[in-house]
């Protein structure tokens, strides 16, 4: 029988590469895995194949799982006085204005590219050559730039990307203006990579031609990542926070993520209170995320106190707790009921890129929101935190879903206020990701802020608890971007993306 596959993602491109290595005999996950490389190709500055990822899935005869393959602490061999050096101060006006560190000092040993070997050694069907030949097809062809990346790269490019000439020539145009939507771009280095990274599997990134390189160049740019780090990388398979939300089984991500628990306690709360108002999303969202910005974002051990906000929420509800960049997402879900969500990262970019591979490396150790303990704190090996909650779920009559978002701390809350809609008031996908959203801003030492989309109800919550408000404009990109894929129990399969991106979607 003929497989079929619903994909949503971040464009055109990327939806058609998952639906093409259907037809070549994959499944969802290979689905999934072949347009999150696209997008790792035709998002550029905003989400890289040198960043983190995290991959959850559903099978249809077996029990959920999440790869972490996020982006850990490197160092390993390294002297000292490495240790705080090689970084450059940038000042973004991205996001209303914040500051950031680039620089090949602020380079986490990145794992996405592992996390999706491993899945598609364990759960793909297809080639692992054809899930990357859109990819490299994309890069060496060329593809015509999104208004997402567009947008980034205007405020980026002569700042975060202007230190490093490679970088810098890739992301510009011949006169070294900034590139526009629609833009074509050519990045041969780029497919190359793809092409050794398809014939030598994962491990190419790590103990191969491009590993060697990466810690060459770390070391010459005064960057922590040593061959000793990356060998040393391994993605690691656990087991998903699960959550029961109406009729629908929820599988997050887990700890040591940050993203996963708290996304279940916000959905677990709003279930206890048995209301959906505006009040009550923002209350659980302030005390959720007051929760993180005083214990999470200083926790020298995630994944143990990740269990104990799940425990004491569980014996005590939510007034027991202690008051207290950029992504990329790809849900898939085909005909036989295999579910597999996907969400990558790689912060704001440190502007480095490995010479001679076109490979953009991140720059998760330089996000000071990541690195709450300071920069270059944690232990080589500690993984760092996270906001990603790819999620996967099944209703009992048998429909399945897979479902997230990138956005940076928004993740969490864009995904409780759609899965709330969707699984508790049964409101059609689609509607339940348009909607209006809202988003508590929680910073240890500074007001509390609530950040929100246009709606005369929203205004009057934030009015009746006393907070201040911040009016965007409808659909900003700001709130993240949702992409959800779906069968229903007599296997109709369907997805529906985000207006406040450049999402796409496709059924084949």
């Amino acid at each position: 029988m003929t497989r079929h596959v619903a994909v949503a993602a971040t464009g055109p491109a990327a939806v058609d590469a998952g639906l093409t290595v259907v037809r070549l005999g994959g499944n969802a996950v290979d689905a999934a895995i072949a347009a999150m490389c696209v997008a790792m190709t035709t998002e550029p500055g905003v989400v890289s194949p040198m960043g983190g990822a995290f991959v959850t899935i559903w099978p249809p005869d077996g029990e959920p799982v999440t790869i972490d393959g996020n982006v850990e602490m490197p160092g390993r061999r390294a002297t000292g006085e490495q240790f705080g050096q090689g970084l450059e101060e940038i000042p973004l006006a991205y996001g209303g204005g914040i500051t950031i560190y680039a620089g090949w000092g602020s380079v986490a040993l990145p794992g996405a590219v592992s996390a999706l070997g491993l899945a598609h050694d364990r759960y793909g069907e297809g080639s692992w050559a054809d899930a990357l030949a859109p990819a490299e097809k994309a890069a060496r062809q060329g593809f015509r730039l999104g208004a997402a990346a567009a947008s980034y790269l205007a405020l980026t490019t002569d700042s975060l990307f202007g230190w490093d000439r490679e970088t810098h020539a890739a992301l510009t145009r011949p006169d070294g203006s900034h590139l526009e939507a629609g833009d074509r771009m050519v990045d041969p280095a780029l497919a190359d990579s793809w092409r050794l990274i398809a014939q030598n599997g994962a491990g190419e990134v790590y103990t191969g031609e491009i590993g060697r390189a990466l810690a060459r160049a770390s070391t010459a740019g005064g960057g922590l990542i040593t061959e000793a780090d990356l060998a040393a990388y391994r993605p690691v398979v656990r087991t998903p926070l699960r959550l029961d939300l109406g009729q629908w089984d929820i599988a997050t991500n887990p700890p040591p993520s940050v993203g996963g628990p708290m996304l279940a306690v916000m959905l677990g709360e709003l279930v206890r209170r048995g209301a959906l108002a505006w009040g009550d999303v923002i209350e659980v969202q302030r005390q959720v995320l007051t929760y993180r910005s005083e214990v999470h974002d200083f926790s020298g051990d995630l994944e143990e106190d990740g269990y104990r906000l799940l425990e004491e929420v569980r014996t005590a509800g939510l007034a027991g707790i202690t008051t207290s960049s950029e992504t990329a997402h790809v849900s898939a879900v085909d005909s036989d009921g295999l579910a597999c969500a996907i969400t990558a990262s790689s912060g704001y970019s440190s502007g480095a890129t490995i010479p001679g591979t076109g490979l953009v490396l991140n720059n998760c150790l330089g996000e000071p929101e990541l690195n709450r303990l300071g920069l270059h704190a944690l232990p080589p090996g500690t993984r760092l935190a996270s906001n990603m909650a790819p999620s996967v779920a099944r209703h009992r009559s048998g429909d399945v879903l897979a479902i997230g978002t990138p956005g940076a701390d928004r993740i969490t809350t864009a995904l409780m206020q759609v899965l709330s809609r969707h699984c508790l008031l049964g409101m059609p996908l689609g509607e339940a990701i348009a909607a209006p959203r809202v988003h508590v801003r929680v910073v240890k030492g500074e007001p509390t802020r609530v950040e929100h989309e246009p709606d005369p109800a929203i205004a009057a919550a934030i009015a009746d608890l006393h907070l201040t408000g911040n009016e965007h404009a409808r659909h900003a990109m700001f709130f993240g971007g949702v992409g959800g894929a779906s069968r229903s129990a007599t296997g109709v399969l369907s997805a529906a993306g985000d207006p406040r991106r450049e999402a796409a979607t496709g059924v084949a």
